[in-house]
């Protein structure tokens, strides 16, 4: 026999073994007996989606490298081979963890090539047997392998033949239920004398699972082979009942639905001989059809299907039914279940965003930051983020280069005017002409469940009788919420939960504050002079270039003149008016290039005015004048960071106090609180004490069409009241920025980086600062650190030795003690 060729009857030894000793699952507990051949090397071919059984003679096809390997290597010695399981049948390149550790150990009866490099190969099992050990370093893997011979009766305990006998029974009720078996398989099983391979003929013809055959496989002992398999052979018969079960019933259902089909086509033909050609039931059948396919919520199916179930019942031409329709096309055009299949790559993202824009370095790192955290969890509910800065700076086109680098759909709403809430929210069916709100209709625009939603200038939305578009948006918001965001016309919660919502805005102060408290506020500030330069080249003239038929070869703009274009005809934080300038001189040069036939045309600082006329703007450096009763102050404004002169002058009077050039309430107060400090330490300032009683004070702050407020100027304005009372000059080219108390204590401010960068632009290079907004000095480009110095203040008198031209003389005491310290304490 086969089995002697492989190992020697004088080889075989006999052992008896528990469980919980032999380590294997699925094998006896008690009394078994387990006979061990011999250990022997031998190669290795592990199987996928099978499981081979000793005794059984059967084939299967092998194509991977080291299966051939071993296929080859088994034939040019005994033609012994060990078939094992995968545990994965996916694993293309198995380890040892891969692999069942027990097998069966089968001799090659014959091998068939077959094209593409495949090879079919019939085989023998013979015996079962348990991997020892593995190598998988050589051309193919060869197992250390202990052959496993079942135990042999001469006389067939009771309990086995018992088992037997139930089993021969259960696989035959079986087969009466299932038709895909043979049915010559029983009458194949019952001629099998030995218990043992009958429970392994069995369990290969029936369709376990591969874990399941890997128990019965694994089970030594005859009694618990046949306990195994009668238990999962029940099992299986109880499924079979059930599913004959289901099959009866949707036998009835089938039989209904052909009736209803006949009595359909009845009022078909009826349809047809009055005239009537149109057939709502048919349309209605096939939204039906579709709707099963989309695999809705429960509650947006039964609504939709009721739709539905309405308008089959309608007139085809009734207007009604013409309503219907579009609601149920409105359903079937949203993307219901529809992702976005792309893989997060954070360098690719940021090579993206890089190339995009220049700077930004905090959006970018932001934005960076959520598509890591999404591909290490990717449930997680998407941010909502608000970025605030100055018209020009890149805001909504940033939130585009967003959606290009995490391969996601683009939609931007622009909410600048809108007033009605209907626009958020939808229409309700009741109106003629009702449709969804913008937000849906962006999310079909989309055509995924998570796209990047841009809501553009937020912070300009407004509100009327008509509603509050700004509460609406605070379900679409809030994380918490919106992922059953309702619209008033598809009347059931659709999820917006995955949905990337950017928003942008140029100040906050106008946003209301529920709205704002549920997004996370970035800023954008402006750019430096050096920053736009880079960005004129990078992106601008090439932008330019191609819009206008030019190339570098036609139109060359050297550096010192796209300097020259920023400092001299633009004044703004971002990059807008660049633009149109660069647009212009573009213009120019393709005329010139036409009419005159020119074949380049050079942009330098010298011929700049041929082009874009004269210099609009001056930024001169005032470093040598100074002026009694004039500072220079600096203020932030939603188009960025400006340069403020604030003049003071007092005429004779009774103490009154006039403010002008349309001071907001703030900036009022900061005077009033200035006047009020300069009073306390008047003594010691070289201030005359009755003052308030002899002069008027009027404070002024030129280009007056211009609303002003904002707490960050009464350091400025209380330096500048002092010049005037003590009529030392101030010098132009120092500005300065803060809030004072009562007591003259210089308070902290927002902006500093919009500020100094106003600051750098008039040419000013001292600045003075709160010392609480030392950490803001980081946020300022380190081209603008290097040629500025910023000094910080923590009290008012602390500004005046780099303000005023000299320091005030203390009035002389009538005592004669000084005052110095004494004014101090009173301050």
């Amino acid at each position: 026999m086969a089995k002697k060729d492989f190992m020697p009857e004088s080889d075989i030894k006999y052992d008896i073994e528990s469980d919980g000793e032999n380590g294997f699952a699925g094998a006896d507990t008690e009394d078994s007996w387990r006979f061990e051949g011999r250990r022997a090397p031998m190669p290795v071919i592990p199987l996928r989606g099978m499981t081979a059984f000793p005794s059984m003679v059967f084939h299967f096809d092998i194509g991977r490298e080291k299966s051939v390997n071993a296929l080859e290597k088994a034939m040019m010695s005994n033609q012994i081979i060990l078939l094992v399981s995968q545990k994965n049948p996916d694993t293309e390149l198995p380890t040892f963890e891969d692999y069942y550790k027990v097998g069966t150990v089968a001799k090659i009866k014959q091998m068939l090539k077959l094209p593409g490099d495949s090879i079919r190969v019939l085989v023998e099992g013979m015996a079962r047997g348990r991997i020892e050990g593995l190598s998988e370093e050589a051309a193919f893997v060869e197992a250390d392998v202990t052959e496993i011979i079942s135990e042999r009766f001469t006389e067939i305990p009771p309990r086995v033949e018992a088992l037997t006998r139930i089993v021969l029974e259960s696989f035959d009720e079986y087969l009466s239920l299932n038709e895909k078996l043979p049915s010559d398989a029983l009458a194949s099983v019952e001629s099998i004398d030995d218990p043992g391979t009958m429970a392994d003929t069995i369990a290969s013809h029936m369709d376990f699972k591969i874990e399941l055959k890997q128990q019965i496989l694994e089970a030594f002992g005859v009694e618990q082979r046949l306990s195994l398999l009668d238990g999962m052979l029940k099992k299986e018969i109880e499924i079979e009942r059930i599913e004959q079960d289901i099959s009866k019933k949707v036998r009835v259902k089938i039989n209904k639905n052909q009736k209803e089909y006949y009595l359909r086509e009845q009022i078909k033909t009826i349809r047809e001989e009055l005239g009537d050609d149109e057939n709502t039931e048919d349309e209605a059948q096939g939204w039906l059809k579709k709707l099963k396919k989309l695999k809705l919520d429960k509650k947006i199916s039964e609504k939709v299907e009721k739709e539905i179930g309405r308008l089959a019942k309608m007139q085809p031409g009734s207007a009604e039914a013409t309503v219907i329709r579009s609601y149920v096309d409105w359903v079937f055009d949203l993307p219901w279940n529809v992702y976005s299949a792309s893989d997060i790559d954070l360098a690719a993202a940021a090579k993206k965003l890089d190339a995009d824009h220049y700077g930004l370095q905090k959006v970018k790192e932001r934005i960076l930051e959520y598509l890591a955290v999404m591909k290490l969890a990717p449930g997680l509910k998407a941010p909502i983020l608000c970025l605030v800065g100055p018209p020009g700076v890149g805001k909504t086109s940033i939130a585009r280069s967003v959606a290009d680098a995490m391969g996601r759909g683009f939609v931007r709403m622009s909410l600048g005017g809108v007033r009605d809430e209907a626009e958020i929210r939808g229409h309700r069916r009741t109106y003629i002409g009702s449709i969804p709100g913008r937000i849906i209709n962006g999310m079909k625009e989309a055509k995924t469940m998570d796209p990047v939603f841009l809501f553009d200038e937020i912070d300009k939305i407004g509100t009327d009788f008509r509603g509050d578009p700004a509460s609406a948006l605070l379900e679409v918001l809030d994380p918490e919420q919106n992922k059953e965001f309702t619209d008033h016309y598809l009347e059931f919660a659709f999820d917006l939960s995955k949905v990337f919502f950017i928003t942008t805005a140029n100040t906050t102060d106008t946003i209301p504050r529920p709205l704002l408290d549920r997004m996370e506020l970035i800023e954008v500030p402006g750019y430096t002079e050096q920053e736009k330069v880079k960005i004129a080249e990078r992106y601008l003239v090439p932008k330019q270039l191609r819009e206008h038929g030019l190339n570098k070869e036609m139109l060359q703009i050297r550096e010192p003149a796209l300097h020259d274009i920023i400092n001299y005809y633009t004044r703004e934080s971002g990059v807008r008016n660049l633009e149109r300038r660069i647009a212009g001189i573009c213009r120019k040069s393709a005329r010139r290039i036409v009419e005159k036939n020119v074949k380049k045309v050079a942009i330098a600082s010298a011929n700049l005015e041929k082009y874009l006329g004269k210099r609009v703007f001056r930024y001169e450096t005032t470093s040598d004048e100074t002026l009694v009763g004039v500072t220079t102050g600096l203020a932030w404004t939603a188009v960025g960071g400006t340069t403020l002169s604030i003049e003071t002058s007092a005429v004779a009077g009774k103490g009154g106090v006039v403010l002008t050039g349309q001071l907001g309430d703030v900036m009022k107060e900061s005077a009033q609180a200035g006047i009020s400090y300069i009073r306390s330490i008047a003594k010691e300032s070289g201030v005359r004490e009755d003052f308030y009683d002899k002069y008027d004070i009027h404070i002024h702050i030129p280009e007056g069409a211009t609303p002003k407020d904002g707490p960050s100027a009464g350091v400025t304005m209380c330096t500048a009241i002092l010049s005037t009372l003590t009529g030392i000059p101030a010098r132009q080219n120092v500005a300065m920025t803060g809030e004072i108390t009562l007591l003259g204590k210089v308070l902290p401010v927002g902006g500093i980086r919009e500020k100094a960068l106003a600051a750098h632009r008039a040419g000013i290079r001292k600045v003075l600062l709160p010392r609480d907004n030392a950490v803001d000095l980081e946020e300022i480009p380190d081209e603008v650190r290097k040629v500025m110095e910023f000094v910080l203040l923590d009290h008012a008198r602390d500004a005046l030795p780099h303000v005023l031209t000299k320091a005030p003389k203390p009035k002389p005491a009538a005592s004669g003690k000084k005052t110095g310290k004494s004014g101090n304490k009173k301050s």
